[in-house]
């Protein structure tokens, strides 16, 4: 799995698309399509954008949320919160060729998604975030280790990616931890330039 997962987000500065293009200009390789307020119309005309670039850049798209339009679309695949369609659900509708992401914030999120055959865990948050609303409770890095030892116990081998409310500053420690990968998307389109912010936290 890829270590970097850039979620879009609309700013007063960017717009969805702009933002997924920043990170990929900066060697990000997988994208997370995420347009909580929008329409499936809305989303499929972004995703159209995004897939041939992504496709360029040797990047990873998946959709947040929209099983369908990711199969009509045949894009990599798709990321499915605690409310969205069940894992298990998607994979009958996907199939196997599609990644399937599940968002956990428990070890019973995580035992639930793994037995359904989800591709990778996105666990958080780490922290408080202002991009995501009904955010569950914050894990810290206590919740990471924690999470990865019960997990390690109990033979559950599925690649970790923290998320929620991320800085560059947290990325070592939370590496240390035991998870494959971060997702951010605010700690990069806050930063004065973008495209150069992907390309350090790539470094780190």
């Amino acid at each position: 799995m890829l270590s970097l997962q850039f979620i879009t987000h609309q700013t007063g500065k960017y717009s969805y698309f702009e933002s997924a293009c920043m990170a990929l200009e900066g060697g990000c390789k997988w994208i997370q399509l995420r347009m909580k307020e929008a329409s499936p119309e809305e989303v499929e005309t972004v995703a159209r954008q995004l897939k041939p670039l992504c496709k360029t850049h040797g990047a990873i798209l998946i959709l947040d949320d929209h099983v369908e339009l990711a199969q009509k679309l045949e894009v990599d695949g798709v990321h499915l919160g605690k409310k969205d369609m069940p894992v298990s659900e998607a994979r009958k509708i996907l199939g196997e060729a599609f990644i399937i992401g599940g968002t956990a914030n428990t070890f019973e999120d995580v035992k639930m998604h793994f037995s359904a055959g989800a591709d990778y865990l996105g666990i958080g948050p780490f922290r408080f975030t202002t991009t995501k609303k009904n955010l569950s409770p914050v894990l810290g890095l206590e919740g990471y280790t924690s999470i990865l030892s019960q997990m390690d116990e109990c033979g559950i081998r599925i690649p970790v990616v923290a998320i929620g409310g991320i800085v560059t500053e947290d990325i070592p420690a939370i590496m240390k931890t035991g998870v494959n990968g971060i997702a951010l998307s605010g700690a990069i389109l806050q930063a004065p330039n973008p495209v150069e912010e992907t390309r350090r936290i790539l470094n780190i």
